[in-house]
């Protein structure tokens, strides 16, 4: 069953000419989530990872049961100001405006491996941000997946050229 038949496509969203990827359809099937999470644990199965870190928010929907059945810990990157304890961030710039993203400061420690999941990777400013803030932790990144990627917008060549490997589900073309 391709998961890439169970995502919908909304037409310019949020702004014109977005081709705007939404997994809630998917998250809704109970055979496309049960796809989507088995097919990421099963590539990540038996590699040396300490903890699963997800970018909010969809990220937590899907890197928390990834962390779960592989075993590990999850931890939340989140907008600014979400989190009740100590924080560390990175600011970051988006296509409109700038944005900052957090992580409680005893979440990572020097030399943990880390998978980083989220639901897609666009221009990779937001995946850049949190594999710098999980870095400027000491944490080592084993790889940023994603369920979609949209190869023509640049986010994969973006985060590669930084020495972080990518991997996606599917890939949609355009924006």
């Amino acid at each position: 069953m391709p998961i890439k038949s169970r995502i919908r496509t909304i037409p310019h969203y949020p702004h014109q000419g977005i081709m705007f990827r939404d997994i809630t359809t998917l998250l809704k099937d109970p055979i496309g989530l049960r796809v989507t999470i088995d097919e990421i644990v099963k590539r990540y199965a038996g590699q040396k990872i300490d903890k699963v870190a997800g970018v909010e928010s969809r990220g937590f929907i899907i890197g928390t049961p990834v962390a779960y059945l592989l075993g590990k810990g999850f931890v939340p990157i989140r907008k600014k100001g979400k989190l009740p304890a100590e924080t560390i961030g990175h600011d970051y710039e988006l296509e409109y405006g700038a944005d900052r993203i957090e992580i409680h400061v005893d979440a990572i420690s020097k030399g943990d491996r880390i998978l980083l999941i989220d639901d897609l990777i666009a221009t990779g400013g937001t995946a850049e941000a949190a594999t710098s803030l999980l870095r400027k932790m000491g944490g080592e990144i084993v790889e940023c997946c994603f369920v979609i990627d949209l190869p023509e917008v640049g986010g994969r060549k973006r985060l590669e050229q930084h020495g972080v490997s990518v991997f996606s589900l599917c890939e949609f073309e355009g924006e």
